[in-house]
């Protein structure tokens, strides 16, 4: 895709989470085509930013799944009907032209959309920033994992206390040659289950009560090769490391969406009974929707995106019937 380019589409879904995706598959169930936009560089939004390794036991018909297995298949999914991805880019502004949305990305795309469909999960995820070695980033220093493989045969210096630093440690261990855990206080937030399997491998060491505050190696060259430790009793260790993942969580925050015009509940958008926002045809579903009873869990997220979406489809044309009928039936 080139910038200033207009596109032209029936829905625009921003957000590729597993609501936007699901979102994705079902317009193009109904007959509709779709353009997804999301800030993220991959689609799968918190599930890939957060915990691509860990077990979601909450789908129903799924008693557990991988969540990269969960978003690869909710791709697939949606990509039977090829609808357009737009990574990497963030929706900036939001008008209306003869009643209809108009989209403009923070590459100056505009996008014309019959309907838009808001399934921003959180909001735009910010990774809390490790303290030291930030010119390290893209190198030597990440603060989620996008291929685990990548990290193969490497020492690991994984920082953080809670669910991501412990699903990261307890993923790479397989493949590592060292993982260490790095945590500054003596207790852990995340899962003991987890955590009791970190401090059972083999390959994995445990420290807590320090900070890393070093990350040192040929920069030039994009090779790390040390990273220092201090604990709290102020002796400093020197740890050898081909990388560091900075898992200290996520700032989340809804970003140009809070100027949109958008009738807002702290940092979700209030919806009615058919999904619909204050705004002409702009709806929301997933975890930015919010309404009286809201359960926020994956599984209410596709049904709400469901029901966005067939009545975008009676908008679009009022020929058509909301129930649209089963997957199954007979065609």
């Amino acid at each position: 895709m080139t910038s200033a380019q207009t596109l032209t589409r029936d829905v625009l879904v921003l957000g590729a989470g597993p609501t936007g995706l699901y979102g994705a598959y079902y317009a193009g169930f109904r007959g509709l085509s779709t353009v997804v936009v999301d800030v993220l560089p991959q689609v799968g939004g918190q599930v890939m930013a957060l915990y691509p390794e860990k077990q979601i036991r909450d789908v129903a018909g799924l008693p557990s799944i991988r969540g990269r297995d969960f978003v690869a298949a909710l791709k697939e999914q949606a990509d039977a009907f090829e609808p357009t991805y737009l990574l990497g880019r963030q929706a900036v502004a939001l008008t209306h032209e003869d009643g209809q949305p108009v989209v403009t990305l923070d590459d100056d795309t505009v996008i014309r959309a019959g309907a838009v469909v808001i399934t921003a999960g959180i909001g735009t995820p910010r990774a809390r920033p490790l303290e030291v070695g930030t010119e390290w980033l893209s190198t030597g220093l990440s603060y989620f994992v996008v291929d685990p493989q990548a990290h193969r045969e490497q020492d690991v210096v994984v920082v953080g206390g809670g669910d991501s630093a412990l699903d990261w440690a307890d993923a790479l261990a397989p493949i590592a040659n060292s993982v260490t855990l790095v945590h500054r206080r003596a207790a852990f937030r995340g899962h003991a289950a987890t955590l009791a399997r970190v401090e059972a491998s083999p390959i994995t060491t445990v420290l807590t009560q320090c900070q890393v505050t070093a990350l040192d190696g040929d920069l030039a060259g994009g090779r790390l090769e040390k990273v220092t430790v201090r604990h709290t009793s102020g002796t400093e260790q020197v740890l050898a490391a081909d990388h560091v993942i900075a898992a200290l969580g996520f700032i989340s925050d809804i970003g140009p969406l809070r100027d949109w015009g958008l009738a807002l509940r702290g940092r979700s958008i209030e919806v009615d009974r058919a999904m619909r926002t204050n705004l002409p045809r702009v709806y929301a579903a997933g975890d930015i929707a919010d309404f009286d009873g809201k359960v926020k869990l994956m599984s209410v997220g596709f049904g709400e995106v469901a029901l966005a979406v067939n009545h975008v489809a009676v908008d679009l044309d009022p020929d058509l019937t909301l129930f649209p009928g089963h997957s199954t039936d007979e065609p």
